[in-house]
């Protein structure tokens, strides 16, 4: 849709509502209000805290929109537009002057004025020179590079009005403009208003003082989200704009800027905060240094490693009950029970957490009757074990989840209890009496290395098991699935600590198999230096980075980002900008890293270490930070560009 016209235009609202919340905690904000602005009126808005004046605005502005009722800006009404036709009516149509400024606290003040310009797609000569010449008119020709902090608050407010009117700002919004000055500032700020106001321009002020209401030439007072008064029937000024505020001649309505543009401001914004872009820049730098000396000391030594550990096809941790010479007079330790099983599933590196209970039982099919072992467990046994289904299904979490009485058949038992060569699926079997349902058949395993036969066996859902087989709640076993093999030592710690401190002592035995252990012993050097490379790299780019990249993109610039929606930022804008603050770090450091990484890596070969250099891990680095950035940087700005532009300027 084309961007409305940035003459003055009429204001239409028609039976508007707003309401925050919902169910008995929604408030009610405004109720009905049905009123017109035309194009050149000065129009107060009036009303004590809470009576939905500043909702009210914010509707007005297009910062907000209402929930029910339609408001038309020149005959357009706004619920047909989207964000970014949004964005485009504040930046040509509206200009903003709040009660806090809501300035660019890193921004000088012609750098604030300039706002709106970039987002108008005005070229930067053509935008410094015009921000220049408003802060001139508006007395400020000697402020022009000082920040806000050096700026008094009547100051601030000039700069928020010449911000206001550098796109044209045919409709001035301002929100208690003298609430947080002094009287004689106030009256400066007012004695603007009203030279604006008889130079063509349309305004709206909301306000609780009753002085600054009378400066207008027409009052609308509010009391609990209704207009209870309206002097109405002010005659709209039939001055014309004066030349040096109309909104300044554009090529169309571009697009606010393109990467070169995003790029100087994003370097400005790194700028404005040296030690914060210094933390992440460190981050950045270390990480990929060390990635760089990671790769060229250990990775032929982690691949090798890896695959001697994965060809033995061990990836599990076998707990029991029991700590080493620990007897009971029964000979039964229950110290393991299924709670244990799901504290150890929210541990790092754990895949899958596959409990076990185990009993003999006597099975029932027509007239044959069989000794066999049932196994209670939990759905990812097959997967865990690599053991595949030949029909039907393995249990499922529903039937674990309900107590179902289901059971899996392994190859041994089927044969025996279904002679006939029937499919045993959808059959039922009695099991110590206790009818279940044959849900699937597994396939053959084979004997184990102890020369048992594996497919003796039926499988049950644990808590069926538990209840109606057993009798008792403690496990025999538990195996633990990691997924990274090279961590199976780390996560054996993590598990022993965590069952220690459930049980207040050692009760427990955790094992890996004999050739694993000797696998990686035999690679300790390498694993220590590999290890401590990954660990050292997690915690200085996850912990660095993360920290200070999704500080400035979310928590502290908030409000930064509510400003820019305000004067005209589409959510393509602040993408860009937030995208390319992290493009512009992520380059910086990651080309600062492999300077560094590779110095290490020669100088560790001064010292007799082998070193394998290649363009590989250079470029594997710097990638890696790039995309680690483009990462971090897009997620937070994809969640700021969605912010509500009134919620944005109030946090």
């Amino acid at each position: 849709m084309a961007a409305l016209s940035p003459h003055p235009v009429s204001l239409q609202l028609e039976n508007i509502g707003k309401t925050y919340g919902e169910g008995e905690g929604a408030v009610t904000v405004l109720r009905g209000i049905s009123l017109s602005i035309s194009a050149g009126e000065f129009v107060a808005i009036m009303g004590q805290s809470g009576s939905g004046k500043s909702t009210l605005m914010n509707i007005l502005g297009c910062l907000d929109q209402a929930d029910e009722g339609q408001y038309l800006v020149g005959g357009q009404n706004v619920a047909n537009l989207n964000a970014d036709e949004l964005a485009h009516l504040r930046r040509d149509t509206f200009g903003f002057v709040f009660q806090s400024y809501h300035l660019i606290a890193g921004a000088s003040a012609a750098e604030n004025v300039e706002l709106p310009g970039i987002y108008a797609g005005l070229p930067p000569r053509e935008r410094a020179d015009r921000a220049d010449h408003l802060l001139t008119l508006l007395g400020l020709a000697d402020r022009l590079d000082h920040r806000p902090n050096q700026l008094s608050g009547g100051q601030q407010q000039r700069v928020s009005i010449a911000r206001a009117l550098m796109n044209g700002g045919s409709i001035v919004l301002a929100d208690e403009p003298t609430g947080a000055l002094d009287s004689a500032s106030g009256k400066e700020v007012m004695a603007l208003l009203k030279r604006l106001h008889a130079l063509g321009h349309t305004i709206v002020i909301i306000t609780h003082d009753p002085e600054v209401a009378r400066e207008a030439d027409r009052l609308i007072e509010l009391r609990d989200g209704q207009v209870v008064s309206d002097s109405g029937g002010a005659k709209p000024n039939d001055a014309q704009t004066s030349p040096e505020l109309t909104s300044p001649e554009r090529a169309g309505h571009r697009s606010g800027g393109n990467f070169a543009e995003a790029a100087r401001m994003a370097l400005r914004s790194l700028a404005a905060n040296p030690l914060r872009t210094a933390l992440t820049l460190l981050g950045m730098v270390i990480g990929v240094a060390a990635v760089i000396v990671m790769l060229a000391v250990g990775d032929g030594s982690r691949q090798d490693v890896v695959q001697r550990i994965s060809a033995m096809g061990s990836d599990q941790l076998l707990i029991r009950p029991g700590a080493p010479g620990q007897r009971t007079p029964d000979g039964v330790i229950a110290t393991l029970v299924p709670a244990d099983a799901l504290a150890i599933a929210q541990l790092p590196n754990v895949k899958a957490v596959v409990p076990e209970m185990q009993g003999s039982v006597t099975l029932r099919a027509g007239e044959v009757d069989y000794q066999s072992t049932a196994n209670g467990t939990w759905p990812d046994f097959a997967q865990a074990r690599s053991w595949p289904v030949l029909s039907g299904t393995f249990l499922q979490q529903a039937d674990e989840d309900s107590y179902a009485p289901v059971a899996v058949l392994g190859r041994t038992v089927a044969e025996v209890l279904f002679p006939d060569g029937r499919d045993p699926v959808g059959q039922y079997v009695l099991v110590n009496s206790n009818p279940f349902l044959v849900v699937g058949t597994m396939s053959e395993k084979g004997a184990s290395p102890m020369g048992s036969d594996q497919d003796d066996v039926v499988f049950v859902p644990l808590s069926t098991g538990s209840l109606r087989l057993f009798g008792q709640r403690h496990l025999r076993s538990l195996a633990v699935v990691v997924e990274d093999v090279a961590r199976i030592d780390e996560t054996q710690a993590h598990v022993q600590q965590l069952l220690d401190e459930r049980h207040r002592r050692q009760d427990t035995t955790i094992r890996n198999m004999a050739s694993l252990l000797s696998a990686v012993s035999e690679t300790a050097a390498t694993m220590t230096i590999l290890l401590g490379s990954v660990a050292a790299i997690s915690l200085l780019v996850g912990g660095i980075g993360i920290m200070n990249i999704m500080l400035v993109n979310v928590t502290e610039r908030t409000r930064e980002i509510g400003i820019r929606m305000a004067t005209g930022a589409s959510r393509g804008d602040i993408l860009r900008q937030f995208n390319t603050e992290a493009v512009v770090v992520s380059a910086i450091g990651g080309g600062l890293g492999c300077a560094l990484g590779l110095g290490v890596a020669r100088l560790m070969q001064e010292f007799g270490i082998s070193i394998a250099f290649s363009l590989a891990p250079v470029l594997i680095a710097f990638s890696a930070a790039f995309f680690c950035g483009l990462i971090f940087g897009y997620l937070p700005a994809r969640k700021a560009a969605a912010l509500d532009p009134a919620v944005a300027l109030t946090s």
